[in-house]
């Protein structure tokens, strides 16, 4: 999983695999090539990097997390 995190340091979104979700676990887009776009297919935001810009590249909208499992809490250790 990698958050999608605006210029705020908030995190608005979530990445599982290319697949975009809100917060809310609704699934919202998804990564096609090097653009975000909504469920119709339709260009939403522009990516560079690990940076996420609209598509003509006059705006920062924020940028994508580095990986981290769903185990926040991290596995038991065996004794």
């Amino acid at each position: 999983m990698r958050g999608l995190v605006d210029r705020k340091g908030e995190q608005f979104a979530y990445f599982l695999g290319n697949t975009l979700y809100t917060l809310d676990g609704e699934l919202t887009g998804r990564i096609e090539g090097e653009f975000i776009v909504d469920l119709n297919g339709s260009r939403m935001w522009r990516i560079v990097g690990d940076g996420i810009y609209s598509l003509d590249g006059m705006e920062t909208i924020g940028y994508i997390g580095s990986e981290r499992t769903d185990d926040l809490m991290g596995s038991p250790k065996e004794f």
